[in-house]
């Protein structure tokens, strides 16, 4: 047995060993630390950092390739068993294959992995194995290595975390589509049906993604053009070959930045050769492609079992045109995006829609993956880890979300901080009574609202969210999923209608429903679509700017939805004794006091300005310019052309400035009331705002027209170019007024609102 001085010695030396290899590894010396590896086996084990980690958790970190497989040969030459060091973790529990997963580095994970296979089933103190991991970070290479290197032994508890967190899970949260659809090809029903603890499946999060989907984005004009003619190609499962192909391409097309431009341009080249050489393939095969823009493939199994019903995407396009007229739609879309390239539109922002376009396609590619697997009226909340107890089922389905201010998302895994407990009966009556009591009552809160989250289903969540591709789809597949309520007995018309999404509603009304039960069911406070197309929530959803016209559009959503409505809807009362009117009046009071403010600032800053340009204009009028002759009266003037524009441009601009001023002013004198938001307000803001903008222009005219007289015989052709400059600094104000006016005619012409995202094409 040692004595405690040689195991003090042994002590200080293994504390030099951790100091030599802690000061190499910062400095980068990894030859020295590979020496150190191989004189010393127990620095395979040292932990060199304050977090735990060893030499090799650092050189992976530190993306050293190389010096880390020289490490892990070390370990297996050493050891007979290598994967009890391989299996070290740091102060988090995890292992360097961990580590190696969550940078994605293939080569790390195979040169780690293929020591033991039972390494990829490691957890961490988060119950996660490192294949998890990488689904967590978006690694699809790393994640499909690993499962290949186990794919003798697969376990699908490999991609799950106690909590009942799937790799699926977290790859939808994350928006990492093609890595979701390489899990579900990979393990199909397992995961696809998985539910977590607080019963949310694959489905519901995707549901709370309205931005991943096309219904739920806002493009600009440019956007679109790009957008239209961008190629994305659909989700194929890939087999290790194929990721080892994908790894040594990105090594290969490494260039610098300034060469962007060129690249795009050849590659769109290379895109329109390949265009033409598929149809003509396939043309002369004789074979049916699916579109590369359509998100459900002809060749669909969810396609084949609807033929009768109405595609929907890009299953629509080109259905005027014989097949054969694709390639030249194609190469249309090819020119287009390369001139878009060459005239300065840059890679970045084609890049960012391309993205986008990608996510919307396969988000609808993984969502009929999932549908297709899916069994979500039979399965049954299993998603319980050892550490939790599952909440109280009673229908399957869960509400996986609550909706704050602005629209965003919050899991329920975020409600709870942690799972309900289990009673603990007390050792001590006498003293712990009370706090039993107390922790029943709130255990038993907890369980109230844990069973009202657990009432809404993928296709009530869809519906909040105005996800119309998973609602259209859930509803062609089961639709039996039309007649789903959530705790407050609310179905998919009175969430679409509450939650101000007109595309849902709109699409619910088209179909071949049950509408009588459907569309005249109430909620369990007596409230009917109509009561809830009343209330006014939180937050403003329409996509219009000022509290003015946000009124205007929550009337005509008002009166769409009546429209849509029984007559003997009109009057019903709910459970307050009161009917949708009286709702409409009591929640929309502090927005008609927001408007009139909002509209009286408004025609107070355009009234001043009209009154200058009718002042300027009357004057103007009145004002002949070279005179009039002294004999006749008439102006000497009068047969110049520029003579009748000033003399036209002048009047226009003194009958406009006048009419705009008399709109302003009846907008001031207005009673503000809730009805006079519907036409009046704004019909009376956009006749004003037409007119000082005619009146603005006019009188811009008519001041070039009269002062070309002067600048005629000496400066005629530098004449032009000064008025531009003159007239620059009074546009401003009629350009900076250009959004509102395109918003008032927008509103005034449009009869269903159109609900805004926060989230536009490009971060800001």
């Amino acid at each position: 047995m040692a004595s405690h001085a040689e195991l003090e010695a042994l002590h200080l030396d293994m504390e030099k060993i951790k100091k030599d290899l802690f000061n190499k590894a910062m400095r980068g010396e990894w030859e020295e630390v590979v020496k150190i590896y191989e004189r010393d086996p127990r620095a395979h084990r040292a932990k060199i950092t304050r977090s735990g980690d060893t030499a090799l958790h650092v050189a992976i970190s530190d993306c050293q390739d190389d010096f880390v497989e020289k490490l892990v040969q070390q370990i297996v030459a050493q050891y007979s068993s290598p994967e009890s060091v391989l299996d070290i973790g740091n102060d988090r529990g995890n292992t360097a294959l961990h580590f190696a997963a969550a940078m994605g580095n293939v080569r790390m994970c195979k040169c780690i992995a293929e020591v033991k296979h039972s390494l990829v089933g490691s957890r961490n103190k988060d119950t996660e194995t490192p294949l998890f991991v990488a689904a967590v970070r978006g690694k699809k290479e790393a994640f499909l290595c690993l499962h290949h290197i186990c794919a003798s032994e697969p376990d699908v508890s490999y991609c799950r975390r106690d909590d009942g967190q799937t790799a699926l899970h977290l790859a939808i949260a994350g928006e990492y589509f093609d890595l979701a659809f390489q899990i579900i090809h990979l393990y199909k029903e397992p995961l696809v049906n998985s539910v977590d603890e607080h019963g949310l499946s694959p489905l519901h999060i995707l549901a709370s993604k309205p931005f991943a989907f096309k219904s739920g984005s806002n493009l600009g004009p440019w956007n679109k053009i790009v957008y239209h003619c961008t190629f994305v190609d659909e989700l194929k499962p890939e087999s290790p070959s194929q990721v080892k192909k994908l790894e040594d391409e990105k090594k290969v097309t490494s260039y610098p930045e300034n060469y962007k431009t060129c690249v795009d341009v050849f590659q769109l080249l290379s895109n329109a050769v390949h265009v033409v050489s598929t149809v003509r393939d396939d043309a002369s095969k004789g074979s049916e492609r699916a579109d590369t823009e359509n998100p459900e493939g002809p060749k669909s199994p969810l396609n084949e079992q609807h033929k009768g019903q109405p595609l929907t995407g890009g299953a629509r396009r080109h259905q005027l045109f014989p097949s054969n007229y694709t390639t030249c739609f194609n190469l249309v879309k090819i020119i287009c995006k390369a001139l878009l390239v060459i005239l300065g539109f840059g890679s970045r922002m084609i890049t960012k829609v391309r993205e986008k376009k990608e996510k919307h396609i396969w988000s609808v590619q993984i969502m009929n993956e999932l549908l297709q697997n899916a069994s979500m009226y039979e399965y049954e909340n299993t998603g319980t880890g050892p550490h939790a107890v599952t909440p109280h089922k009673e229908d399957g389905e869960t509400k996986p979300y609550e909706i704050i201010d602005g629209g965003d998302a919050t899991f329920a895994s975020e409600i709870f901080d942690q799972p309900i407990p289990l009673h603990v009966p007390s050792t001590d009556p006498t003293k712990t009574g009370q706090r039993n009591n107390e922790k029943e009552k709130n255990g038993k809160e907890k369980s109230a609202k844990c069973i009202e989250i657990e009432k809404e289903t993928a296709i009530l969540i869809a519906a909040k969210n105005g996800v119309t591709e998973m609602v259209q789809k859930i509803l062609d597949l089961f639709p039996v999923a039309i007649h789903d309520m959530n705790a407050e007995k609310k179905n998919i018309v009175l969430l679409a209608v509450e939650h101000r999404q007109p595309h849902v509603y709109q699409l619910l009304l088209k179909r071949n429903i049950l509408k009588d039960s459907v569309f005249q069911q109430v909620d369990d406070q007596g409230n009917s679509a109509l009561h809830l197309a009343a209330m006014l929530g939180g937050y403003k959803p329409w996509l219009i700017p000022g509290a003015a016209l946000q009124m205007q559009w929550e009337i005509k959503w008002y009166e769409f939805v009546k429209r849509s409505m029984p007559p003997n809807f009109f009057v019903r009362y709910n459970n307050d004794r009161k009917t949708a009117k009286d709702i409409f009046t009591e929640t929309h009071t502090d927005l008609v006091k927001a408007g009139g403010e909002w509209l009286t600032n408004t025609s107070q800053s355009c009234s001043v300005v009209a009154a200058l340009i009718a002042t300027v204009a009357f004057a103007t009028s009145t004002t002949v310019p070279g005179g009039n002759d002294s004999e006749s009266g008439k102006p000497t003037l009068e047969d110049k052309p520029a003579f009748e524009l000033f003399a036209i441009s002048s009047l226009i601009a003194l009958c406009f400035s006048v009419t705009s001023v008399v709109m302003f002013l009846a907008i001031l004198t207005s009673r503000y009331q809730e009805n006079d938001f519907g036409r009046d307000l704004p019909r009376r803001l956009l006749v004003g705002l037409t007119s000082l903008f005619v009146s603005i222009a006019a009188m811009l005219v008519s001041f070039c027209a009269g002062h070309f007289f002067v600048l005629q015989d000496e400066l005629q052709y530098a004449a032009f170019p000064v008025y531009a400059v003159t007239c620059l600094p009074v546009s401003f104000f009629a350009v900076a007024q250009f959004p509102l006016y395109f918003d008032l005619i927008w509103a005034h012409f449009k009869k269903v609102p159109q609900r805004s995202y926060k989230v536009a094409v490009f971060p800001i």
